[in-house]
């Protein structure tokens, strides 16, 4: 099995016309996105013991609470 199939919530938004980002995020060195034609579902920042795997796991899991729950994961913009 390839790793798009053990990610199931990541392939249902990136086939329906969302998207998923890695890479720097304003001042985060590696984060995770992923938004749909409509809202950012989630912003991740990467754990300094996490894998990558593991943050595509975490963000997976994300989109799932998003999609199910209503609540977006921001953990790049901090409340002042």
């Amino acid at each position: 099995m390839d790793w798009f199939e053990q990610l199931p919530n990541i392939r249902e938004l990136v086939t329906c016309g969302g998207n998923i980002s890695l890479g720097q995020a304003g001042p985060v060195d590696c984060a995770a996105t992923a938004c749909d034609e409509h809202d950012c579902l989630a912003m991740l920042v990467k754990r300094d013991d996490e894998t990558l795997g593991q943050l595509l796991e975490r963000l997976d899991a994300a989109i799932q609470h998003a999609v199910d729950d209503g609540k977006f994961t921001d953990e790049i913009n901090r409340p002042v």
